[in-house]
């Protein structure tokens, strides 16, 4: 099992996070701890974020006071509910946090199930819980539930591993060509894009772009695929790679395919109602581009933004780390549209929304709401790239199916008796 620890300073968010999952029913409360139960054992972000409210006000001098901790089971590891209550109780009663209040929940909108604790760790006499050597602390009370759960061990290497990142390709480290087919050849197995458009948006995270190739050869028609590096403008600097050199992964013909199987994963999809929803809020919330990047990178979404040569936005795309899907403002809603978007960042013109159905409007008006550092918790890397924002976002993607591919591609080179 490996725990990740998330530390920040915006309680609402870690909330609003935790909660749209179980108002999405992509996730449940399994447990509070020193937080009174309602009457219906129904609850919304704006009742969780008061039962804090004491702790918080007390507050003497700590900045980052939430935390945010995951438990993740191997996915081969059948655990109920029970007892990932139970493992939550001792995890957190050994870290120290015994008598803070905490909601456990858990998640179940991708197969490896897993669960979130919220927390803070300001006590009630507004004095910080000691945290010093928390991480090697979690790791060895990881262990014991391991042993006492019967559970899949975690190694020092798959602890490494959950921390990888897939890094943007850096132009001026000479060799390209690697980092751009260590990117190429895992992004379409973890992530749903339905475009071409939508898949260079992801691809621009890493510095990279990805040009279709037309003509003839021999008399035949010629469709290929080629990438191409690119610096911090966004400028072309590299010479083409054939799609080829990096595997049928990269080529057209199973993009082709992937597109459209993406198409269909993502019409039934429940991720993009609450991304529509997280997107308006951050419209209502901020009063410029900059900001309202900032505030969905936070809640570990990238925001793409295409412009044309004289500054006119011809598209907007929305990368979901958390669900791992890609989505152009006009799939989300036509009022999410580039022109929309266009007319408030080039002509002032700021959109006026009207959200309903919101299981954050449905205990909040929208004027109660933090105007920005959503999720801070998350935002523990940053990239010197503003349209970038956190890879640290990324292992929390792909999780332990990464590590697996990781190990499965290692083995298969010492089967071959040759190396990268």
């Amino acid at each position: 099992m490996i725990a990740k620890i998330g530390k920040g300073s915006n309680m609402y968010g870690a909330i609003l996070y935790n909660q749209q999952k179980v108002d999405t029913e992509n996730g449940v409360v399994l447990l509070l701890n020193k937080i009174p139960d309602t009457v219906d054992g129904r609850y919304s972000v704006a009742y969780f974020n008061k039962c804090f409210e004491p702790y918080l006000l007390a507050n003497i001098k700590t900045e980052k006071t939430v935390r945010h901790i995951s438990l993740n089971p191997d996915p081969a590891d059948i655990v109920s509910d029970e007892q990932f209550a139970e493992m939550a109780q001792k995890y957190m009663e050994r870290m120290g946090y015994g008598n803070q209040p905490y909601i456990v929940f858990k998640h179940t909108d991708i197969d490896r199930m897993h669960i979130h604790i919220v927390s803070t760790c300001v006590a009630i006499d507004g004095k910080k819980i000691p945290d010093d050597y928390d991480h090697p602390r979690s790791m060895a009370i990881c262990r014991d539930l391991e042993q006492k759960y019967n559970m899949k061990k975690a190694t020092k290497q798959e602890h490494k591993q959950a921390n990888k990142v897939f890094k943007p390709v850096n132009h001026k480290n000479g060799d390209i060509k690697s980092p751009i087919a260590s990117v190429v050849r895992h992004l379409p197995k973890y992530y749903n894009f339905s475009t071409m458009g939508s898949y260079n948006a992801l691809l621009s995270l890493f510095n990279i772009t990805a040009e279709e190739v037309k003509g003839e050869r021999n008399g035949q028609r010629v469709n290929g695929l080629v990438y191409v590096a690119l610096d911090e403008n966004r400028n072309k600097v590299s010479n083409p790679f054939k799609a080829s050199l990096f595997g049928k992964d990269a080529g057209v013909a199973h993009l082709q395919k992937h597109f459209e199987q993406s198409k269909e994963k993502m019409k039934t999809t429940p991720v993009r109602s609450v991304l529509k929803n997280t997107v308006e809020l951050a419209i209502h919330t901020t009063s410029n581009e900059t900001d309202f990047k900032k505030q969905l990178t936070e809640q570990g979404i990238n925001t793409v933004v295409r412009r044309n040569s004289e500054g006119r936005i011809y598209g907007m795309t929305f990368i979901e780390h958390q669900s791992r899907s890609v989505w152009n403002g006009s799939q989300l809603d036509r009022n999410l549209s580039a022109n929309v978007f266009n007319d408030w960042w080039n002509n002032g013109n700021k959109p006026e929304l009207k959200i309903q159905d919101s299981p954050v409007s449905k205990t909040n008006t929208l004027d109660d709401l933090p105007t920005k550092n959503l999720f801070e918790f998350l935002a523990q890397v940053h990239s010197s790239n503003s349209d970038i924002g956190l890879f640290s976002l990324l292992p929390d993607a792909q999780g332990e199916e990464y590590e697996e591919e990781q190990f499965a591609n290692k083995m298969k080179k010492k089967k071959k008796g040759r190396r990268l």
